[in-house]
């Protein structure tokens, strides 16, 4: 069922409050990235900031995930979203004292990205709780039609906002809505939580959670796959402010409308897995394959309107990839090691923001915007059809069924 993880009290609070957050979440994300192009003119400074919101996760998600496996969801989740809000109100100050130089908002990215290194994995954890086992893919997938809500809200206010109360404004609206978060928080019922195991004593290390992915081959495939989509397919912050503002001419309101549109996409993406009955391998591969096709055909397209068809399947995809990953990985660890499981994979997509931001950035700095995207459609379909013939040789999945008389 479409709705199905909705009947679920705490699902719902949790749902409404993801709402506002991911609302206010992508109000700043615009902010952020407006502010930097406009401090400095340049897409690879966009893609710094994104390096720096991931280097904390390659330094220290590991950590984060062993801990997610031995405290009590809850409290870190509590903490990260206090964090988050106290960062928030960092970037409005800078905004509004009209200090020109990126290193403090940089700041805030580098710190930003701590907090999500060492609260992600108890995130995952406690998602994973206010429904159960056999409602977690529609969860996930609802989640992502809400965050995909929440992007077009979010993007939508922003790109009204931004000319009338300048950057400042939106973080101001973001640090508000974390109280969503926190007070959603208190007023779940415990005895309604589905609570998973934590690691027993002695094994709650980051070696048992390496030696856990190591031991798995397609664990390996997929997250290989992760990586390279992630890198090369996913940076659109980078490749869409970098078009908007070079060959498509389109300006701040042109880089709004296409943020807009992509969240658009998310959404239909979303509502297409949400309304599965199962996640599979097949569909990822498949997703993946079109929506890296889709990318590279991105970069031919001349005009604004041309390129914004395009992103509604590519960020389609997107989703449906994202979502399809994090189920199958998540349903396919044992509670124990959830969260640290769920720690390399977002090992992977901070590796894939730092390798890609800033590679996108030089990309589209140095050969244009256009040859970026046609650069990375083409190595993420390779990247594609290559986890398909691995995933066929450890898993015995096929993509084309072969038809019988």
């Amino acid at each position: 069922m479409l709705l199905s993880s909705l009947k679920h009290h705490n699902y719902r609070l949790w749902a409404g409050a993801d709402l506002v957050s991911v609302t206010g979440t992508w109000m700043q994300v615009l902010g952020v990235n407006w502010l930097i192009l406009e401090a400095t003119g340049s897409a690879t400074s966009v893609g710094l900031s994104l390096v720096l919101q991931a280097l904390p996760t390659l330094a220290f998600g590991l950590w984060g995930g062993a801990l997610a496996d031995r405290l009590p969801a809850r409290p870190v989740v509590v903490a990260s979203q206090v964090a988050q809000g106290l960062l928030a109100v960092v970037l409005a100050v800078v905004a509004m004292t009209g200090v020109t130089s990126v290193l403090p908002v940089y700041g805030v990215a580098l710190a930003g990205g701590l907090v999500t290194a060492l609260g992600g994995p108890a995130l995952g954890r406690f998602g994973a709780e206010v429904v159960p086992p056999a409602d977690l893919p529609n969860a996930m997938a609802l989640g992502s039609v809400i965050n995909s809500a929440g992007r077009i809200l979010g993007m939508s206010l922003a790109g009204v906002l931004l000319p009338l109360t300048g950057t400042g404004g939106l973080f101001v609206i973001n640090a508000i809505s974390f109280l969503a978060v926190i007070g959603a928080l208190a007023a779940m019922r415990a005895g309604e939580m589905y609570l998973l195991a934590k690691a027993p004593a002695g094994t709650g290390g980051i070696r048992d959670g390496l030696r856990h992915v190591l031991r798995t081959p397609w664990l390996l495939v997929v997250l290989a796959l992760s990586l390279i989509l992630g890198s090369l397919g996913r940076n659109y912050q980078v490749t869409m402010a970098s078009m908007a503002a070079g060959p498509l001419g389109a300006g701040a309101v042109g880089y709004g409308l296409l943020s807009t549109v992509f969240a658009v996409g998310t959404v239909l993406g979303g509502i297409f897995a949400a309304s599965r009955p199962r996640l599979t391998m097949r569909l990822l591969l498949v997703m993946a394959f079109l929506a890296s096709v889709a990318q590279a055909l991105s970069g031919l397209v001349p005009g604004l309107w041309p390129f914004a068809a395009l992103l509604l399947p590519i960020a389609a995809g997107a989703v449906v990839i994202d979502t399809t990953i994090g189920a199958r990985v998540q349903l396919g660890s044992p509670d124990e090691l959830r969260g640290r499981v769920i720690s390399v994979l977002g090992l992977v997509s901070a590796a894939a923001g730092a390798l890609g931001g800033p590679l996108l950035g030089w990309l589209s700095d140095a050969m244009g915007p256009r040859l970026a995207l046609q650069i990375g459609g083409v190595s993420t379909t390779a990247a594609t059809l290559l986890a398909a013939l691995a995933l066929a040789r450890v898993t015995g999945i096929r993509i084309l069924r072969a038809r019988t008389a």
